[in-house]
This record gives C-alpha cells, structure tokens and sequence, in this order.
C-alpha cells in the first residue's frame, strides 16, 4: 500500500474518533466519515462525511466541521505524530443518496420489463 493511501485509512480513523468523541458540538450528532483521500504530495486531504439529517441540519453540521477543523487537525497530527498534517476539506458523502435514487429509478422500470 502506497503511503496516501496509509496516511488516508489513518486519517479517517483519526478523524472519525475526534469527532465522535472528543468534539462535545450537538451539531456533530449524526456525522460519519465515510472515506478520506490524500494527494500525492500529502498536503491536501478530502474528508467524505455521511450527515442525516434535513437540509439544514447537514448545512450547520458542516458549518460545525468547518469551525473546528483547526482543532481536528491539530489533534490528528497529535494522535499520529505527524509532522506535516494535511490540509482537511469536508465534502459530502452523496453515495447513499445516489444509491436510493439509482433504486428508484430500477423500480419505475420495473413495470415496463415485466410486460
């Protein structure tokens, strides 16, 4: 396993516990890390979160994340000593969503197949 990729499976871990446990932010009540990816050069990574919820709820969850990005950070880098820690950009795991639409959708053709 090339090291992004080692440094990705850490990170979500890392990630994932900071903010499951040590973040006390009712906000992050229904977050999950899904995936991390680390660029080449390990300056950059994306952090894919699942958030249930409505709308706003997701909106505020992500507002959440991003105040305390800082703080996720610096105690990633802590847990994992790590000189260097990646820059953390949160974006939403859209993955589920796609897949109940895909679902959908092989229903509504359902019909037509069985004529």
């Amino acid at each position: 396993m090339r090291r992004p990729e080692r440094l990705a499976e850490a990170l979500k871990e890392e990630i994932a516990e900071v903010v499951g446990f040590e973040l006390d932010d009712p906000r992050l009540g229904l977050i999950t890390v899904t995936d991390v990816e680390v660029t080449s050069d390990l300056r950059d990574a994306k952090v894919f979160v699942l958030v249930r919820g409505t709308e706003e709820e997701i909106n505020v969850a992500f507002a959440a994340l991003e105040k305390a990005s800082g703080y996720i950070r610096r105690q990633v880098a802590l847990d994992l000593d790590l000189r260097h820690t990646p820059h953390l950009h949160f974006t939403r795991d859209t993955a589920e969503e796609n897949a109940a639409r895909i679902g959908e959708l092989l229903e509504a053709i359902k019909p037509a197949d069985d004529v």
